[in-house]
């Protein structure tokens, strides 16, 4: 009898949980045809490359204040071809590349190797990462703010267009592509940039209604982030003033530009937050026609190239190729490769199709025939899973990715920073060191000097710093030799301590130096039988062409 109340029992237990159960949820699909995508990836790439051409030549002229009307560019339709060397284009393509060669599997080692080898010149995040993985640094920490101050910059924002326009209607792939890619330069709110961006994309395939647009990319993002809470900041002003741009661009710049708490690990004109709103400003003011969204992307200022490329290419990809002004579309040379890629326009069409079409069969969707033969992608819908709130200032922990010798010796570049060092300063490091001017990097001649090692200070306060510690012997004099030089349209100023003591203070500039070069000696002998900590600054005086070029620090003893 026991037994059989056990039995009954048991089997009502697991009745009642059968019953209990929800039957999984049916999975629903999006269709679209593969014709409708190519229309609406190639317009996406097309706004692109009309934004920045057009905003070209205002790129940082006006920082924190609108361009004026009358200053504005006005499109024309040979601009079209004007952007086959911009770094906003081939900087993605690099990644594109990536996914093409190796798969939507791709290793995030194996797209910094690839990031690694590029040949043309980068700033700000990228080139921050890019020395990280010269240096050995694998991504993730390649983009973590332990070892770079460029982590919130806009880099990944301006490069992040690849991703939605290769994951049409996928925005957890979105977010999958920029925790591989975007984390090799970025962190925290420069990662959500590129994720929201690439949600846009995504979702401009089957949406043109841009505020349910701009949910679809507050979906990819965590909705405590600062980022996020500029989106809904820029859309509440907008509901205040429909038809008042320059009324939210003023709070825009009250709060994400003035405000320090909002942009604590950038400068203000590239942090990504300030220049993403001023992309909605554009998207939302432009009220869905191309030339009054660039405009008015382009007059709020900053990186006024990057971010009327990001709202056309947005908006663009919402209308389709084949509904465009035919200005936009006809004079375009599809021969001509861009820069530093295999890529000309066609072939960047083939490859995003490839990539795409994994995409979906990937996300558990399929390539169907429709009754007249054509391709249909029919998508699954996808509810996005933002990734954890992070924060450059208050950074978790590095993951401790380092290559392997084998993966360094595809690496065809050298860590310049080591190298530089090597020629000019062997012994000392650098840190607080800002990438503009070429900085930190190694020149192989500059005035008439070889092998000069550039620095420039991190920002309009913090000088960067070369250091290291040093024994000074008893009985001898010690001297600390020093050349650099300046930069012919401006000072800096050099500040030699020990121990936190400043034994030096000079401003390096035209009126101190004899044709360029600063030589200086300080005497190191009142430290004798003393191990000190020597720091020589490359300080700014009015952040304006502050680099220094060091061409000889050495330290003597006689």
């Amino acid at each position: 009898m026991h037994r059989l109340i056990v039995t009954l029992l048991l089997a009502l237990g697991l009745t009642q949980i059968a019953w209990s159960q929800e039957a999984p949820a049916a999975i629903e699909y999006r269709r679209l045809p593969v014709a409708d995508y190519l229309d609406h990836m190639k317009a996406g790439w097309i706004g692109q490359i009309a934004g920045v051409s057009f905003g070209a030549p205002t790129e940082f002229k006006w920082q924190g204040s609108i361009i004026p009307a009358n200053q504005t560019p006005v499109w024309k339709d040979n601009l079209i071809n004007s952007a086959f060397g911009q770094d906003d284009l081939y900087v993605e393509m690099t990644f594109l590349r990536t996914l093409q060669e190796f798969g939507l599997g791709v290793s995030a080692r194996q797209a910094g190797i690839d990031f690694a080898n590029s040949e043309y010149a980068v700033w700000c995040a990228n080139r921050a990462g890019r020395n990280n993985l010269r240096a050995g640094i694998a991504p993730p920490d390649s983009g973590h703010p332990h070892f770079s101050r460029n982590s919130d910059d806009i880099d990944y924002q301006i490069e992040s267009d690849f991703s939605g326009l290769v994951a049409p209607g996928l925005p957890q792939t979105v977010i999958a592509l920029g925790d591989k890619f975007g984390r090799i330069v970025n962190y925290g709110d420069g990662l959500y940039a590129g994720m929201f961006m690439g949600g846009l994309y995504a979702e401009a395939f089957f949406e043109s209604d841009l505020h349910r647009l701009l949910a679809a990319g507050l979906a990819c993002i965590p909705a405590e982030s600062q980022y996020a809470e500029m989106v809904r900041d820029v859309l509440a002003w907008y509901q205040e003033n429909p038809d008042n741009w320059e009324a939210t661009w003023t709070r825009v710049n009250d709060k994400y530009v003035k405000n320090p708490d909002y942009h604590r690990y950038a400068g203000a004109g590239i942090d990504a937050k300030t220049n993403g709103a001023y992309v909605l400003i554009g998207l939302l003011y432009g009220k869905g026609d191309p030339e009054q969204t660039m405009a008015i992307a382009c007059r709020c200022g900053m990186d006024s190239d990057c971010n009327p490329s990001s709202a056309a290419g947005v908006l663009f990809a919402t209308i389709g190729y084949n509904k465009l002004p035919a200005g936009f579309r006809d004079k375009l040379n599809l021969e001509r490769k861009f820069s530093y890629t295999a890529y000309n326009f066609p072939g960047l069409v083939a490859a995003c199709e490839q990539v795409a079409r994994e995409a979906v069969v990937q996300a558990g969707g399929r390539v169907e025939k429709d009754p007249t033969g054509e391709g249909v992608f029919v998508i699954p819908v996808q509810t996005p899973q933002p990734l954890p709130v992070e924060r450059s200032w208050e950074p978790g922990p590095i993951a401790g990715t380092r290559f392997t010798p084998e993966e360094r010796a595809q690496i065809r570049f050298p860590d310049e920073v080591a190298l530089g060092l090597s020629k000019t300063a062997p012994g000392w490091e650098l840190s607080n060191c800002g990438f503009d001017m070429g900085a930190p990097g190694l020149l192989s001649d500059f005035r008439g000097r070889k092998d000069i090692f550039v620095t420039h200070p991190l920002d309009q306060t913090t000088g960067s710093v070369l250091s290291r510690d040093l024994t000074i012997p008893e009985g001898k004099q010690t001297f600390l030799n020093i050349v650099v030089g300046h930069d012919s349209r401006a000072d800096w100023e050099l500040i030699v301590r020990a121990d936190g003591k400043v034994l030096l203070d000079q401003i390096v500039g035209k009126d101190t130096t004899d044709r360029g070069w600063l030589t200086k000696s300080v005497d190191l002998s009142e430290f004798a039988g003393k191990t000190i900590h020597v720091e020589l600054v490359n300080q700014p005086t009015g952040w304006a062409w502050e680099a220094a070029y060091w061409s000889k620090v050495e330290v003597v003893s006689r």
